[in-house]
């Protein structure tokens, strides 16, 4: 496994040596959920909505509430640089999800249904290519986004077209 550091720019990519591609690699088993996320209340889901997965209902029910959760989990940290290089990570940790998916980039190819237009709603996952590894934040259902990365920070951008390369959006949630 090659070593990953995150860049400078804080949004995931590491240096790439000329003429040699980056293997893809699960960043987040380099750094687990930890307890204290595991204890952290805010990212409990809904015991009714579980028991209605559990019972065969539509997974969608999973996220019942969860965005106005996520949000909040972003709006916690606002101003945080503790997730730099991180952004998959955070985002799926703001959901309350364990870790899938090696990269933002890897999350929207494989994440789907992906949209890419219209106003992304509430909590739904945004994405951009502007690395190897590409960038994920949450929309705020107004046309903005919560994500590492606005201005070295947690912040929140009133614009998905904040950062160039914008991909598009799939729906928020564990999947």
């Amino acid at each position: 496994m090659n070593d990953i550091t995150p860049a400078p720019d804080g949004l995931g990519a590491a240096a790439e040596p000329a003429g040699h591609p980056q293997e893809e690699v699960f960043l987040e088993g380099l750094s687990p959920i930890s307890e204290e996320d595991i204890a952290d209340a805010s990212l409990a889901t809904e015991p009714e909505a579980y028991a209605a997965v559990l019972a065969g209902a539509d997974t969608e029910l999973l996220a019942l509430g969860g965005a106005d959760r996520a949000i909040a989990w972003y709006r916690a940290r606002l101003g945080s640089s503790a997730y730099e290089g991180w952004c998959e990570k955070a985002a799926r940790q703001a959901w309350g999800c364990a870790p899938k998916y090696p990269s933002a980039i890897a999350h929207w190819k494989r994440g789907g249904p992906r949209h890419t237009t219209g106003t992304p709603p509430k909590g739904a996952f945004v994405f951009w290519s502007i690395s190897s590894f590409g960038h994920v934040g949450l929309a705020d259902g107004r046309g903005g986004f919560y994500a590492t990365g606005v201005k070295g920070r947690i912040g929140h951008a009133s614009s998905v077209r904040y950062y160039r390369n914008y991909l598009g959006w799939i729906p928020g949630g564990c999947r």
